[in-house]
C-alpha cells in the first residue's frame, strides 16, 4: 500500500535503477506516517560512512506523543553492504543521485523505494510532455475504435 509517492521524480530524472530499503524509525514517527502526516517535497539521500540516510523527510509529530520531537530527524535506510557499495561506485563513476520515490507499507513494515537517477534537460522534459500526450491520444482513439 503506497502510502506517499514523489511524482516529480519521474518528470525530473530518468530512473536508471530503483531499490527497496527499510526505514529505522521511531514510535511517534511510525504513528504519524500512517495517519499519512508526511512530506517528500524537498528530501534526498546521502550515503555517509557506509551508511545511507533519508534527509530532510519532514514527519509531522504524533499528537498524542510526548517529548522532543524532532520534524527532520535523519532516518536511516537499512540496505545490505554490497548494495551499498554498488550503489556508492555507480554514483561516484556514472555522475548519478539518489533519490527517494516512493513510502509504502510491506507485509506491516515501512520500506522506501530509492532510485538512481539521472537528472533530464530542460528539452528532454518538453519531449517527454509531448510523448505522453501523444500516448494518451493514441489510447483514446483505440478506445473510440473499440467502441464504434
Amino acid at each position: 500500500m503506497t502510502l506517499l509517492e514523489n511524482r516529480k521524480v519521474r518528470f525530473d530524472y530518468e530512473i536508471l535503477e530503483s531499490l527497496d530499503a527499510g526505514l529505522s524509525l521511531l514510535g511517534w514517527e511510525v504513528k504519524s506516517i500512517r495517519a499519512k502526516s508526511i512530506n517528500f517535497a524537498s528530501s534526498w539521500v546521502k550515503i555517509r560512512n557506509g551508511e545511507v540516510f533519508l534527509m530532510n523527510f519532514k514527519i509531522s509529530p504524533w499528537k498524542f506523543s510526548q517529548g522532543e520531537q524532532d520534524m527532520f530527524r535523519e532516518k536511516k535506510l537499512l540496505l545490505h553492504k554490497k548494495e551499498i557499495v554498488r550503489i556508492e561506485s555507480k554514483m561516484a563513476t556514472k555522475n548519478l543521485t539518489l533519490v527517494p520515490y516512493k513510502i509504502y507499507l510491506k507485509n506491516g513494515k515501512f520500506k522506501c523505494e530509492i532510485c538512481l537517477v539521472r537528472g533530464r534537460k530542460k528539452h528532454e522534459k518538453r519531449q517527454v510532455l509531448k510523448d505522453r500526450v501523444a500516448v494518451k491520444e493514441a489510447q483514446k482513439a483505440i478506445k473510440k475504435l473499440s467502441r464504434g
